[in-house]
């Protein structure tokens, strides 16, 4: 089925991991940014909608049925798999590439002269924003968005909560995943899109590849909240007020 070039990137990229894969290949930002036509950031960035908009269609009708459609699954089970999937990832990986940086941010600045300027600390800010953006909701946007599933599953009242509406975290998370954004982009400037110098060693073709796919996954990861779990959350909320 053909889409519609006013149909956000976010409402496209919501439906289908197929176009997810496109709007990385041209660069569109479908996660932090989605929340405008396609038409649109086409526009700006200089793409031909038309042309963005066939590659998206030959993308999708070519594509398998994802195992889960996260428009449809119990929000508990989203929650699960963005703790156990993206949560753990950058569990695992933000201190194994926060080595990497050190070493050869050490190394290669006393060898070759000013190498990376500015990557640690935009990574290290990057690092310990998300950190404390894990706790938060872990400890407490999750549990409140389990709460309320269960409770209309139920046919109960909503619980109490200390934040009002669910909306008011999830405003302070949106804010956080957009900080998170602007770190990757500046991180993809400070790298020049992770390009690697002739005499890299495999430290630092290990730290490249571990920033693109730190990139990639934390894009993915955004996406899943700001465009399927937030605006599903808010929308069981209303219903039941």
């Amino acid at each position: 089925m053909a889409i519609a070039q006013q149909q956000t990137v976010a409402e496209i990229a919501a439906n289908s991991l197929a176009a997810v894969r496109v709007f990385e290949k041209w660069g569109i930002d479908y996660c932090c940014g989605g929340k405008r036509p396609l038409a649109d950031v086409c526009r700006d960035k200089g793409f031909d909608p038309r042309a963005v908009e066939a590659e998206l269609d030959v993308a999708q009708a070519g594509s398998p049925a994802p195992e889960v459609d996260w428009n449809e699954a119990p929000l508990t089970d989203l929650v699960a798999h963005i703790v156990a999937t993206h949560h753990a990832y950058l569990n695992r990986e933000l201190p194994a590439i926060a080595v990497r940086l050190e070493k050869v941010y050490r190394v290669y600045n006393q060898r070759y002269g000013p190498t990376l300027t500015g990557l640690p600390e935009v990574f290290a800010a990057l690092r310990a924003e998300l950190e404390t953006h894990m706790r938060k909701e872990e400890m407490v946007l999750f549990p409140a968005v389990a709460a309320y599933e269960t409770a209309v599953r139920n046919g109960a009242p909503l619980p109490a909560s200390c934040f009002g509406t669910v909306a008011n975290p999830i405003r302070m998370m949106e804010a956080e995943h957009e900080s998170a954004g602007q770190a990757l982009a500046q991180i993809r400037e400070i790298t020049k899109d992770f390009e690697l110098p002739g005499y890299a060693c495999v430290t630092f073709r290990a730290l490249m590849s571990g920033l693109a796919e730190l990139e990639a996954d934390l894009h993915l990861h955004i996406h899943l909240e700001n465009n399927i779990l937030f605006p599903r959350a808010i929308r069981l909320e209303a219903s039941r007020r």
